[in-house]
C-alpha cells in the first residue's frame, strides 16, 4: 500500500509540474499566433484525447513528461507562416523561456500562498550561528571548533547566517573554508576542510546549529512515554550535559551503553528531572541504537504573514534554493560533490509519499521545491532541453543567421542521448541508496 500511495503522490506532483510548464510554452505560442498542433501530458501512446480548434489535448501512457507540438518547431517541418521556426527570434526566445518561468511562478505562489496560512520558524532563526555540537573526529573537531562557538566571519562574509554556513558546507568538500569564530571574548581565526560524505555525495564538517530541541513525538511503551513526557517538552540537558543539538542526545546515549540517564526537560515554563532507561532497538538503517523512546526536533514557531511579507519572503526562499542548486551543480563539475546525491523519480516518489503523510503543507513546500528544481533543470544548456533550445536562439541571434539543419540534428539527438544518460544514472543511483549496505 505504501508504494500505492508514493506512486499515487508522485504523479500528483509530476503532473502539476507538467500542466503548469507546457501551460507556459502553450499560452506563449497562442499569444504570438504560433499553431499549436498537440498539447500532451506524457509520452508514447494516447489514453485519452479531444480536440478543440487546431490542438488536440491528450493524455498520454507514460506519465514522466509532456510537451507543446508547435508546428515548424522540427528541424523537418514543413514551412507554416504560423510556425514557430516562421516568428522572430525573440518571440521564439519567450516561447521557450515560457515554460521554464511558469514553474517559477508556480514556487513563488506556493510558498506565498503557504506562508500566508502557516510560516515556520525555528525559535533559533534570525540569531547568529551558533554552533550547537561538535562530533568527535571530523573536520570541525580537528579544526579546533567546539560548541558555543559565534561563527562571525564565514570566507568574506560577515555574521552569516547558519542557512549560508550549511550552503558554503556541502558544495565545499576538499575546500578549506575560512573561518572567524567568536569564543567569549576573543576571536580567532581557523579554516575547516569538509570531507565528502559517500552516503550524500555533499561536503560534511561534522557541527551542527545550535537550536532548541523539543519532544516531537513519542515511542509507544518506551521509558519517556512511561514517565510522563509529552509533545513538545523542552529538552533543556541529559546528564547535565547542556543539548544545543540532537546530536548531543545521541551522542550521550551511545556511551551510556545502555544505563539510566537523566534528562533535564522544561514545560509551561517550569524544569522537571527524569531519570530514563535506554533501550536497544535494531530499527533503522544505522544499525542497533539506543533510545529513550522520544522523536527529537528542533522547536518551530508557526505564524502567519500578510500577503507583501510572505511574497518577500517566498522570494528570499526561491532565490536562495536556486543559488544552491547552482552552487551544487558548480561543485559536482568540479568534484567537490559526488552526483550520488542527485535525487531520481523513485526518491522523489518517497518524499512524495512522505510530505503527502505529513499534510497538505509539506506537501506544497515539496511541491514548490521540485517545481524550482524543474526550471533551472530546464536552463540548462543541454540540447533538446529549453535551455539548449535557448542557447543555439542566441548564436543565431548573434551570428544573425540560422544554423544549419544537420547540425541542428545532430546536437539534438547528442543531447537526447545525454539525457537518457542522466535518467539511467538517476534510477541506477535510485535503487542502489535502496539497498540495504
Amino acid at each position: 500500500m505504501a508504494l500505492l500511495h508514493n506512486i499515487w503522490w508522485l504523479l500528483v506532483l509530476i503532473g502539476v509540474m507538467i500542466v503548469i510548464h507546457e501551460l507556459g510554452h502553450f499560452w506563449a505560442a497562442r499569444f504570438f499566433n504560433i499553431r499549436v498542433s498537440a498539447f500532451s501530458i506524457g509520452f508514447g501512446p494516447r489514453l485519452i484525447a479531444f480536440r478543440r480548434g487546431e490542438t488536440e489535448y491528450r493524455i498520454a501512457w507514460i506519465p514522466l513528461g509532456g510537451y507543446v507540438r508547435m508546428a515548424g518547431e522540427q528541424p523537418n517541418d514543413e514551412p507554416d507562416p504560423n510556425g514557430f521556426a516562421s516568428k522572430p527570434r525573440w518571440q521564439r526566445l519567450i516561447v521557450v523561456l515560457a515554460g521554464p518561468a511558469m514553474n517559477v511562478v508556480l514556487a513563488v505562489a506556493l510558498l506565498t500562498g503557504l506562508y500566508m496560512v502557516r510560516y515556520p520558524k525555528l525559535a533559533s532563526a534570525g540569531g547568529p550561528a551558533v554552533i550547537g555540537y561538535v562530533k568527535p573526529g571530523t573536520p570541525a573537531a580537528k579544526s579546533g571548533l567546539r560548541e558555543g562557538d559565534v561563527i562571525v566571519q564565514l570566507e568574506n562574509r560577515t555574521n552569516p547566517t547558519w542557512e549560508e554556513v550549511m550552503m558554503r558546507e556541502v558544495v565545499s568538500a576538499g575546500r578549506p573554508l575560512p573561518l572567524v569564530i567568536q569564543r567569549g571574548g576573543e576571536k580567532i581565526s581557523l579554516a575547516v576542510m569538509p570531507e565528502l560524505d559517500q552516503a550524500s555525495g555533499v561536503g560534511l564538517a561534522g557541527w551542527a546549529e545550535q537550536a532548541q530541541i523539543e519532544v516531537g513525538g513519542l515511542v509507544p511503551g518506551l521509558d519517556a512515554e512511561r514517565k510522563g513526557l509529552r509533545r513538545g517538552d523542552l529538552l533543556v540537558a541529559i546528564n547535565g550535559q547542556p543539548i544545543r543539538a540532537v546530536y548531543k542526545i545521541h551522542e550521550v546515549l551511545r556511551q551510556c551503553e545502555g544505563k539510566p540517564v537523566q534528562l533535564t526537560y522544561q514545560r509551561a515554563g517550569r524544569q522537571y528531572i527524569v531519570q530514563l532507561q535506554p533501550t536497544l532497538s535494531d530499527q533503522g538503517a544505522a544499525g542497533p541504537r539506543w533510545m529513550i523512546g522520544v522523536e527529537l526536533a528542533p522547536r518551530v514557531t508557526f505564524t502567519r504573514l500578510g500577503p507583501v511579507s510572505a511574497f518577500t519572503e517566498s522570494l528570499r526562499q526561491n532565490a536562495r534554493g536556486a543559488t544552491l542548486i547552482y552552487q551544487f551543480l558548480q561543485s559536482i563539475i568540479e568534484r567537490r560533490s559526488s552526483a550520488r546525491s542527485l535525487e531520481g523519480p523513485i526518491r522523489i516518489a518517497q518524499l512524495s509519499g512522505e510530505a503527502a503523510r505529513e499534510g497538505a503543507p509539506s506537501f506544497l513546500n515539496l511541491m514548490a521545491t521540485v517545481s524550482l528544481n524543474l526550471a533551472i533543470f530546464n536552463l540548462l544548456p543541454i540540447p533538446i532541453l529549453d535551455g539548449g533550445v535557448i542557447l543555439l536562439l542566441l548564436i543565431e541571434m548573434l551570428i544573425r543567421r540560422d544554423l544549419s539543419l544537420s547540425f541542428k540534428e545532430a546536437v539534438f539527438k547528442l543531447g537526447f542521448v545525454f539525457l537518457m544518460m542522466v535518467v539511467v544514472f538517476v534510477l541506477y543511483n535510485d535503487i542502489t541508496k535502496l539497498l540495504p549496505g
